[in-house]
């Protein structure tokens, strides 16, 4: 199956319309973000994934840090030019490559990110650069103005945005034409919904990237009780997966299962090709190939008018099913 290329926004970007979100392969600051990473299966998943048409590959400065940008550079090697590169910027990472946990969009330090991105990822041009998120002490024409400065001298293609508002969007889009906005997004999580973002982008032609679409990975299936996370996963400390959503989410993850069942697919190929169905690009995160195969398989597949309304009718938009985050990292959404 070869994957379709489509346009991520209106700014004139070609992606295959599903993508690969690259942070687990690697450690986080001393944690595993989803249990123990190996660096040969990870690059060989790059790898195969490429081979399916699968080269829009997903990364951030802050996934090591550092290091996951490394891993890409090596996993490319000399074919730089088959790949769609993204990465991001704004968890500010000092000088001694320790992150600060404050959020920097100044003009200063989104010029000293992006040559270190360009140096880690061995590159002299990003695809798409995402601001991580809004650095709320900064105007984000500031912030804007500086990405914007990087795509005329040719160091990075595309601008995007994450985790922000309607009013963010709008204000950027102002100053420089915006190409993608990358947000959580999946059955068990649709704010950006809610709360009008999508209607935005939509408005004004500007793509969307889901990540986390299969719900951190409950709608995968293969999450049945707390004890199924490794130790150190940081899933341990997000509210939707505590005792009390915990059993409820489940469920819901039950009835997915049946309707996939019925279908024969994998929950997890259901969930994506709901999202694809909806015009989204959603970047699951793997490490090993067979998963990325399942993937890429999911965006082949047709869903009815019928099935999307029988699959929002077990998860109807609204559904509490958790925070995403911790009450540190909810504050620091826009």
């Amino acid at each position: 199956m070869k994957l379709n290329q489509v346009k991520l926004g209106s700014q004139g970007l070609m992606i295959p319309n599903i993508g690969l979100g690259c942070m687990g392969m690697t450690g986080f600051e001393g944690a595993n973000m989803y249990g123990e990473a190996d660096e040969s299966e990870a690059i060989a998943t790059i790898h195969r994934s490429l081979e399916l048409g699968g080269n829009f590959l997903d990364t951030a400065d802050l996934y090591g840090p550092f290091k996951n940008e490394q891993l890409i550079a090596k996993a490319i090697g000399n074919n730089r030019d088959q790949y769609i590169i993204a990465t991001k910027f704004g968890w500010e990472i000092d000088d001694s490559d320790k992150v600060t946990w404050a959020i920097n969009g100044t003009k200063d330090y989104v010029k000293k990110a992006v040559e270190r991105s360009l140096k880690n990822l061995k590159t002299d041009y990003i695809d798409l650069y995402y601001m991580h998120r809004l650095d709320k002490n900064t105007p984000i024409e500031e912030t804007v103005g500086a990405m914007s400065d990087l795509v005329k001298e040719g160091k990075v293609g595309y601008i995007g945005l994450s985790e922000v508002s309607s009013e963010t969007v709008k204000r950027a889009h102002a100053i420089h034409p915006v190409t993608a906005v990358q947000s959580e997004y999946s059955l068990f999580e649709r704010t950006a919904e809610e709360k009008g973002v999508l209607a935005t982008l939509r408005e004004l032609g500007i793509g969307f990237v889901a990540y986390s679409p299969l719900g951190r990975g409950f709608l995968s299936g293969q999450i049945r009780s707390i004890d199924d996370l490794p130790e150190h996963d940081f899933r341990r400390g997000i509210p939707r997966f505590q005792e009390e959503y915990f059993d409820k989410n489940i469920e819901l993850v039950k009835a997915v299962e049946s309707m996939a069942a019925e279908k024969n697919i994998t929950s997890s190929q259901l969930a994506l090709a709901w999202i694809i169905s909806k015009g989204i690009i959603p970047i699951p995160g793997t490490k090993r190939r067979k998963y990325v195969e399942q993937n890429i398989e999911a965006a082949g597949i047709q869903l009815s008018e019928t099935d999307l309304l029988k699959l929002e009718s077990i998860v109807p938009l609204g559904t509490d099913t958790g925070a995403p985050y911790d009450e540190f990292s909810m504050g620091l959404l826009d």
